[in-house]
């Protein structure tokens, strides 16, 4: 189907190829904007006043730059580095003794220079958080009692502090921190105040509850915050300079994590447009953009302007000399041609590629993976089969040195197990990609799909009550990350009332199936069989718990949305009537009728298919 589980989790695939590119991108009562001292929310920080200093061994190197500029080009990675102004820093610290040691002057007259020592220790990794969360809420003290409660300062800090708790994994405190800090921002201020301070710092803050969200897994919610950044950025960049198409690039790579292209093409098209006019149409950071584009029209199955964006993409890195980029390129060329059909130049590039790559390498086993994808097409599935058994012994060996590029591999190489029916492998590379996406926070997306696609299987199998803990899992993942309204949820929330009605729980199934049904209707509208089906579902619900009148309204658009199909589903329409009869019969009281139509026996089933020349249809599969 083309709105089926593999369409959907093939756009993440195509993640493995740009895993460089796409970046990993609970509100406070308004009571807290009175003005009223910082007493309470420093109480769970009361433990953290600093402790005597013992450097860590001299040497150890800070990440440069000291102060990086106002908008880097991937802000959702440095976080809290964006809330550093312009005033230069009284000196050049390039070693944590030397941070320490500023600390250790600066801690009987706490000023300015305090907050920015803070966010230097909060660069030098997972080692020096604690240090750097305890000065920052010394800090916090500071200025909440120069300024007498909220102010820019204030702001600045908890910011920082939202940014070290989120690195510790302590994500509520980010949170609140992080919210504090925006609702500060929010108060009118004088005509005096620096208004570009404020800008930048409620930038930072906005990109770092972004960051924050996303790894809760939360991806939909952290869209709020990349846009509100976005549009402050806009009032005080330049239209057509390099932060801007930076900023528009930002915005569209993490659209496209959330598969919202059709908003992320236009971003697209204008970063395009400024990196070309500032770098160069042959440069890396153009290169970079088109591969997003790649990525974005493939995901609106425009697979014609995918491949004008790959092939320019292969030009330019040819001509800088990255063969290892331009392998990507090439499988990623490769990629979209087995999506139109052109399955004899896949293979002639891919043999090609393959040529050029290392025995063990993960780009050798990423070519194995497209060529036994481009096999399947042709439905040489033993060769297929070889091509992924040499792929997963590769990377079975790369799985701790690149678990996101591993994860991904998986799910391509299960949906190919699928397609030629080995089910138990498609599963357990599922289960396998679980247990690598569990340690992986920027990769929370993929998670709840996964999930849901290991759900389904184990339904398809027989194994229903294995299945209904997965499935409950990934519609809450999966809701968290693309919204409450996007296809695959419809269509996970199906599987689970299917899952609920196959173990007698009707009434937990008619609520998911209804839920279901909304979505899909949205999506899909009335007349797709995705939404006929769930129709179908909802009315053995209801029969199922002999709530007769209600299964027949539904059984009644069931049997109007086949007739709407015309004659080439005279199968259905022919059922879809024979189940209504089942149902007058059930109102009458007549003990031989039958309904649903999976309350028959498996023989008459198997019978009945055989009478008609149709087949029993599992359940689609989610997303």
């Amino acid at each position: 189907m083309a709105f089926g589980f593999d369409a959907f989790l093939a756009r993440f695939a195509m993640k493995r190829a740009v895993s460089a590119s796409l970046l990993s991108l609970s509100s406070l009562p308004k009571s807290r904007l009175s003005g009223a001292p910082l007493t309470s929310f420093l109480a769970r920080f009361s433990c953290l006043a600093p402790s005597p200093i013992s450097p860590s061994p001299s040497g150890s190197p800070l990440l440069p730059p000291f102060f990086p500029p106002q908008f880097p080009s991937r802000p959702l990675r440095r976080g809290i580095r964006t809330v550093s102004v312009e005033p230069t820093p009284p000196k050049s610290l390039n070693t944590v003794s030397e941070v320490l040691a500023a600390f250790e002057s600066l801690e009987s007259s706490l000023d300015d220079d305090t907050l920015r020592l803070s966010e230097q220790l909060d660069l030098l990794g997972s080692e020096e958080l604690e240090k750097a969360l305890a000065f920052s809420v010394k800090a916090l003290q500071f200025f909440e009692k120069r300024d007498g409660g909220w102010s820019l300062p204030v702001a600045k800090v908890l910011c920082l502090m939202g940014s070290i708790t989120c690195k510790m994994r302590r994500y509520d405190d980010s949170l609140d921190s992080l919210e504090t800090a925006a609702q500060i921002l929010e108060v009118p201020r004088g005509e005096n105040s620096p208004q570009k301070d404020v800008v930048m710092t409620t930038v930072a803050v906005q990109l770092q509850l972004a960051n924050t969200k996303t790894a809760m897994g939360r991806r939909w919610a952290a869209l709020t915050n990349l846009r509100n950044s976005f549009e402050l950025k806009g009032t005080i960049l330049e239209g057509n300079s390099k932060q801007m198409g930076s900023a528009c690039k930002d915005l569209a790579e993490a659209l496209a994590a959330v598969l919202v292209f059709d908003e992320a093409l236009p971003l697209g098209l204008r970063a395009l447009e400024i990196y070309i006019r500032h770098f160069g149409e042959s440069s890396e950071e153009v290169v970079q953009v088109r591969r997003l584009l790649g990525v974005i029209y493939s995901g609106l199955e425009e697979y014609e302007e995918a491949l004008e964006q790959s092939e320019l993409s292969r030009r330019a890195l040819e001509c800088l000399g990255f063969d290892e980029q331009l392998c990507q390129v090439e499988i990623d060329g490769a990629n979209i041609l087995i999506e139109l059909g052109r399955l004899e130049l896949a293979t002639q590039t891919l043999k090609r590629v393959g040529q050029k790559t290392e025995k063990e390498s993960e780009t050798r086993a990423f070519v194995l993976i497209s060529m036994a994808k481009c096999l399947c097409n042709q439905e040489k599935f033993g060769d297929a089969k070889r091509c992924l058994e040499i792929a997963c012994g590769i990377l079975d060996k790369k799985e701790a040195e690149s678990p996101s590029k591993v994860a991904g591999a998986y799910v391509e190489m299960s949906m190919l197990y699928e397609t030629m029916d080995v089910y138990e492998i498609a599963l357990s590379l599922m289960k396998r990609t679980l247990a690598i996406l569990q340690d992986l926070p920027q990769e929370k997306h993929l998670e709840g799909s996964v999930s849901a696609r290991v759900g389904w299987l184990l339904l398809y199998t027989k194994r229903v009550p294995l299945s209904i803990p997965y499935l409950e899992s990934a519609i809450v993942k999966i809701k968290d990350c693309f919204g409450p309204k996007h296809f695959g949820l419809g269509l996970a929330t199906k599987h689970l009332g299917q899952a609920y009605l196959d173990t007698n729980q009707p009434q937990s199934a008619v609520e998911m199936f209804l839920c279901a049904k909304d979505i899909i209707d949205e999506s899909f509208g009335l007349q797709h069989e995705d939404s006929i089906e769930t129709y179908q579902c909802i009315a053995n619900a209801y029969g199922t718990m002999g709530s007769y009148e209600r299964a027949m309204e539904f059984q009644q658009h069931v049997i109007d949305a086949w007739e709407n199909h015309g004659s080439g589903s005279w199968i259905d329409i022919r059922e879809s009537h024979r189940l209504m009869e089942q149902l007058k019969k059930k109102v009458r009281g007549e003990r031989h009728a039958v309904f649903p139509a999976n309350s028959l026996p498996t023989f008459m089933l198997e019978n009945k298919s055989a009478q008609d020349g149709s087949s029993y249809r599992a359940p689609d599969c989610p997303i």
